[in-house]
């Protein structure tokens, strides 16, 4: 159901449980949405931050706000040494995960909240998230999170969209997100509100140097990011202190 209050403009708590809403509600059509509307580079972006990913200890993975859980999937396809774990806090995409790890082997999926994460200090090598951080309200305290259950020397990552920083780019991507990607993907999805949310959460977003600032303020060192796809999207990464 529409509200009058845009998501982003909502107190925290209301966005999180419009957030958690939208997207129980457009599960079923999550991964088609993905793929159409990124024209399949949200495939590549993946496999370009699974390739960047290093398992010298624990041999585990942590992929926060696992959505469908693509980013596991596609995490113990590369590295076959390792045991993935993916966690959201959207009971639909935990349960439409479900239906692609039978397959995949070496996942299990939790119901979770990024902000209170149930693992013990340096229970992973690496915990990323892929596309969700910006529905966050809390992003500092998300990433403080993930860097309490790394490893020392382990790593941190964030694959997130960004409004291009190129000139001639960034007004026609923004015609795009703005103008017809809410048309196209209401339509197809009978939610137009969902991705005119996702929109304005990228428009949103900070730049890739301030976001690699708040990786630094969350205690992460080396912080340095990848602009993929003329800026459309970044990977971010830092590495926990320590050896």
């Amino acid at each position: 159901m529409k509200r009058d209050v845009p998501i982003l403009a909502a107190p925290d708590p209301e966005r999180v449980s419009r957030v958690r809403e939208m997207f129980g509600d457009i599960e079923g059509r999550y991964d088609f949405l993905n793929r159409l509307l990124s024209l399949r580079r949200d495939v590549a972006w993946r496999r370009f931050t699974v390739r960047r990913m290093r398992f010298p200890r624990t041999r585990r993975f942590l992929d926060v706000a696992t959505g469908t859980a693509d980013l596991a999937v596609e995490a113990v396809r590369h590295h076959r040494e390792i045991q993935a774990t993916g966690l959201d806090f959207v009971p639909g995409m935990i349960e439409g995960a479900r239906h692609k790890v039978s397959g995949a082997g070496r996942i299990r999926l939790l119901l979770g909240d990024a902000l209170n994460l149930p693992f013990a200090d340096g229970s992973f090598d690496v915990a990323a998230v892929a596309f969700g951080i910006r529905n966050m309200p809390d992003r500092l305290g998300a990433l403080r999170e993930m860097a309490r259950v790394v490893v020392p020397g382990g790593q941190v990552m964030v694959l997130e969209m960004h409004l291009p920083e190129i000139p001639v780019v960034r007004p026609c991507y923004r015609f795009y997100l703005c103008g017809i990607l809410p048309r196209l993907a209401g339509a197809l999805s009978g939610n137009r509100e969902a991705y005119q949310y996702l929109s304005e959460s990228i428009v949103a977003f900070p730049p890739p140097r301030i976001f690699s600032d708040m990786m630094r303020s969350a205690g992460l060192e080396a912080v340095e990011y990848h602009s993929l796809t003329l800026g459309v999207t970044c990977l971010h990464v830092g590495r926990k202190p320590g050896r």
